[in-house]
């Protein structure tokens, strides 16, 4: 699957929870697209958490 069609979909499901049940639901559905998106990033290899862990805090920079 390529980005735009990943990009395509997740605006597809978020534009119809936003029409059918809300703001709130919508944000909520957000959220959870967005901690799967982590998840999986993890579970790949593709992020490393520790240097995230580090970001977050502000001991190192991402430049």
């Amino acid at each position: 699957m390529s980005a735009t069609t990943t990009g395509i979909a997740v605006g597809a499901v978020l534009g119809v929870v936003a029409v059918a049940f809300g703001f709130w639901a919508f944000v909520l559905v957000a959220v959870f697209i967005a901690v799967g998106a982590l998840v999986g990033r993890i579970a790949s290899g593709r992020l490393d958490v520790s240097s995230l862990v580090d970001v977050i805090r502000g001991r190192r920079s991402s430049s």
